[in-house]
């Protein structure tokens, strides 16, 4: 009898919590990442510009560059490094590193499997007409269409309730950390899918905590 595990998902977003956390530090996070911001406010033109190009790649050789591909990779981890240190989780009090890598010391880490195909009509419709009921989901959890995890909607109101619970309790609540992390794992699913970094669909699906769901294991007979 085989036992088969579920592939890794295309997309796979982790975090740990740090603890004791900073009391009152969170208060002037905000102040703290404004250097971040103010990069990631470029690397964030040069994204859209890239995926421009990245789009007609796609569409005529099926292919995402892979130089391309890992600037995109790095602008959201930059990303994803900045938000779980600030206002998207206050996961952390280690100031994120202003890097474009991996980081795999850092606590909020994200990987996306590179494609060696992705379908050229899917390109034609998948950030648009297919992620339009994806977009409606994190407008609510962000707080709106184009916001940040700075911007506020769900995700902020729920870490701004973590932020005061540290402050006063001198703990993070584990279920909502479990929480927030999955409400930022669906964004950057979702973000992935809509840069044209996957043609795997985001799930509509709640996979809360710092670890990837575990792959589901499927057990065969060996016939």
């Amino acid at each position: 009898m085989d036992i088969q595990h579920a592939p890794q998902p295309p997309v796979a977003v982790t975090a740990e919590l740090e603890t004791p956390l900073s009391r009152w530090l969170w208060l002037v996070k905000w102040i703290l990442v404004i250097p971040h911001w103010i990069v990631l406010f470029f690397l964030w033109i040069a994204f859209l510009v890239v995926t421009v190009i990245a789009f007609f790649a796609i569409l005529f050789t099926e292919r995402f560059p892979r130089g391309l591909f890992d600037f995109n990779l790095g602008v959201l981890r930059w990303s994803w490094r900045v938000s779980y240190y600030s206002y998207g989780a206050l996961g952390t009090d280690r100031y994120p590193p202003f890097s474009l890598g991996p980081e795999p010391d850092y606590p909020a880490r994200l990987d996306i499997a590179y494609p060696e195909r992705l379908s050229r009509s899917l390109v034609l419709v998948k950030w648009w007409l297919l992620a339009i009921p994806q977009y409606l989901v994190i407008a609510f959890f962000t707080g709106g269409m184009r916001a940040g995890w700075w911007s506020g909607g769900l995700i902020t109101l729920l870490t701004l309730i973590a932020g005061f619970a540290v402050a006063f309790t001198d703990r993070y609540p584990r279920d909502l950390f479990a929480l927030i992390v999955g409400l930022n794992r669906w964004v950057l699913r979702v973000a992935a899918y809509a840069s044209l970094m996957t043609d795997a669909y985001p799930p509509f699906r709640l996979d809360q905590g710092g670890t990837e769901p575990a792959g589901t294991e499927r057990v065969t007979d060996g016939r």
